[in-house]
């Protein structure tokens, strides 16, 4: 066999497009009860926001930036964070907003000179996102404009209305994850609109402008919320997942 071609085989391969990733993480953990923001909290013996960002590092995704965006007085811990954890991953520290719309808004704003490209917003504790899922999402953005990771509900889902409430077909619904991503300079359109309430993510604020295709997502790709979130991660990674 020719040396050269296996060490090629090895290789991965460059995608089509300049990728890009802006990992947004705003959390108090007001919600779990902890003494430090929840992409702080130790998840396996690290913090869950450096799980995060080594998934959109891994060679095979071809990731040309990594953005990470925090609150302003969050800075310094993560800095302090990837001093202790030895974390050499390359990635640009950005100060969020208020809002997710206005932390998403200072990240492409990091990368306002890029000329081209598929962006990828994730949620900064959503540690576990397979490779996979990834890669199809970023691909699919490619191919289309816009796409989004979204798994079909488990449960039974009721609607309420004013005589109570009655049964929706779940399949035809779908429960929203990320990584959602977008062709940059769509993205860029979509946020030099006026922010809305009625925006939940990036999905809701590109959507008026451009279809959303979804993706098939995981349901081991959780969001770090409750303590609940944080016990079913730490099985996941026990498991190898």
């Amino acid at each position: 066999m020719n040396p050269s071609a296996t060490a090629n085989s090895s290789t991965p391969k460059a995608p089509a497009t300049p990728r890009y990733a802006i990992l947004v993480a705003g959390g108090s953990g007001t919600r779990m009860g902890a003494d430090r923001p929840k992409q702080f909290l130790e998840l396996a013996g690290e913090p869950v926001l450096l799980h995060t960002l080594r998934r959109f590092a891994d060679p095979a995704l071809g990731v040309r930036e990594l953005v990470v965006v925090l609150p302003a007085g969050q800075l310094e811990t993560w800095r302090e964070l990837c001093a202790q954890y030895n974390v050499h991953i390359p990635h640009a520290l950005v100060v969020g907003g208020a809002t997710r719309w206005a932390s998403v808004w200072a990240g492409l704003a990091h990368l306002a000179d890029r000329d081209n490209g598929v962006v990828a917003v994730h949620d900064g504790v959503r540690p576990l996102t397979p490779r996979t899922v990834i890669e199809a999402t970023y691909q699919a953005a490619y191919n289309h404009g816009a796409a989004v990771a979204a798994v079909v509900p488990k449960d039974s889902v009721r609607n309420l209305s004013q005589q109570g409430s009655y049964a929706l077909n779940r399949a035809r619904l779908r429960l929203v994850q990320t990584p959602q991503c977008f062709d940059l300079a769509l993205l860029r359109r979509a946020y030099q609109l006026p922010e809305l309430t009625t925006f939940t993510d990036d999905a809701s604020v590109v959507e008026d402008l451009h279809p959303i295709q979804l993706v098939e997502g995981d349901y081991r790709n959780l969001k770090i919320t409750t303590a609940d979130d944080l016990y079913v991660a730490e099985a996941l990674l026990r498991m190898g997942e």
